[in-house]
């Protein structure tokens, strides 16, 4: 708890000199409610009041728990990207006890109900930087302007990509990606679709060639009525990367993915631009794991703890809300025990002891 005490410390709080309540209690407060449930500024500030006690364990609350509409100014007001920062200082020691994570997945998430009225379409979205190994959220950023591509290559320069492999969708298929991606010492395996329609034809065209006879890696998956193979094939890009001055491309990956449900059959060819010459099962299993960010990840932040429905809509508020929920979900998810995550916050929630249990790992 003091490391999480010290490095929440170091946000900035953009508050008047005469502000009542202590920036680090109020924010310890707010993910300490999150993390048992709360979804928005009322929730935490109920959260507080009823829980005062177990708080004044490690809290001074000199002028009390803050109310609502502290909590909302202060979340409107403090820097996102700052906030989440301090938290990953705090998770990176959860990180290196658990391991290395070598597939980071980098994907957008809008949040559905952080928007002013009339203004629908100008929702928030948040670009966050999963380890899929670690089921942990490495960074995050909110997409100015719903700028998924800039947030996308902010993210990554807050993270340290050496030894990694990058996963992404199609739209990050371009040359500023793959260039950080490499200056910064990882690897990428980037969808590849007609938003990039010279490579993939070209793509198309090397794989024309393939024989019987060369390496593939395949999966085999029965499951909810319905059998899903998946074949996979990596073969080299030649000088295509220069001559399409995409950098770092050295290999071209295809996924075939058939699916039959009902006796019913369908096929589907998925090519990907690689910066190294992946085995076939390097490459099924990196593409199998970047789903991870949105099952594990935004499907949790969805079912588990209601982000969709969040009406958090003003200035910083709904960006750094979403950061305590990515944090708390961290939270939890290095928990061993057993439980899924909506029963573990419940279960926070309800029992103090394992509420500690938890925020101990913070350290």
């Amino acid at each position: 708890m003091q490391l999480f005490l010290a490095t929440l410390a170091e946000v900035d709080d953009p508050r008047a000199d005469n502000a009542r309540h202590d920036l680090t209690e109020l924010l310890i407060l707010a993910f300490v409610a999150v993390l048992c449930g709360a979804t928005g500024c009322v929730e935490m500030a109920e959260f507080g009041n009823a829980q005062r006690d177990f708080f004044k364990r490690f809290l001074k609350l000199k002028h009390g728990v803050p109310s609502h509409d502290t909590f909302s100014t202060v979340f409107r007001m403090i820097d996102a990207k700052a906030l989440d920062a301090a938290f990953g200082k705090v998770t990176a020691a959860i990180a290196a006890r658990l391991g290395e994570a070598g597939v980071i997945a980098i994907d957008g998430k809008v949040l559905k109900g952080a928007y002013d009225k009339g203004k629908g379409s100008e929702a928030e979205m948040m670009v966050s930087a999963y380890a899929t190994g670690l089921r942990m959220t490495l960074a995050t950023v909110a997409a100015e302007k719903r700028n998924e591509v800039d947030a996308a290559l902010a993210v990554l320069d807050l993270i340290d990509l050496r030894g990694k492999i990058v996963t992404a969708d199609s739209l990050h298929c371009h040359r500023k990606m793959a260039a950080k991606i490499i200056d910064k010492g990882g690897d990428y395996c980037l969808s590849l679709k007609g938003n990039q329609d010279s490579l993939l034809s070209d793509a198309r065209a090397c794989f024309g060639k393939v024989g019987d006879a060369h390496p593939t890696a395949k999966t085999e998956t029965a499951a909810h009525g319905r059998i899903e193979t998946r074949v996979a094939t990596v073969i080299d890009a030649g000088n295509l990367g220069d001559y399409h001055e995409f950098p770092g491309l050295k290999a071209f990956g295809r996924i075939v993915a058939t699916r039959e449900v009902d006796g019913k059959i369908t096929t589907k060819e998925r090519f990907f631009v690689l910066s190294a010459k992946l085995k076939p099962a390097t490459l099924l299993a990196a593409r199998r794991e970047h789903w991870s960010i949105e099952n594990g990840l935004h499907w949790g932040l969805d079912v588990a703890m209601g982000e969709d429905a969040a009406r958090n809509r003003k200035d910083n508020g709904p960006a750094n809300i979403a950061v305590l929920r990515r944090r708390a979900r961290d939270l939890v998810a290095a928990d061993a025990t057993k439980g899924s995550l909506a029963v573990k916050l419940k279960r926070a929630g309800w029992d103090a002891n394992f509420r500690l249990k938890l925020l101990s790992q913070m350290r």
